[in-house]
């Protein structure tokens, strides 16, 4: 933890540069990936939308009424 909070020092008094590495996925992968759950949440019925917001499934009362 130490180690790291040094680390952080150095980046911000210029020591040490910041080297991120490469995750490996382009600049437009990301950028379209970011871009799915709006369009997802665009296509959706408001019905689905609604039932997506509320968690979906049914209420805890009516799963426990349910005999075994």
């Amino acid at each position: 933890m130490i180690g790291n909070a040094v680390r952080v020092m150095r980046i911000a008094t210029g020591e040490e540069s910041d080297n991120v590495p490469d995750d490996g996925k382009s600049a437009a992968a990301k950028e379209l990936g970011s871009k799915g759950g709006k369009k997802r949440a665009a296509n959706m019925t408001p019905g689905a939308r609604r039932d997506r917001e509320e968690g979906g499934g049914k209420p805890l009362e009516t799963i426990a009424s349910i005999p075994l």
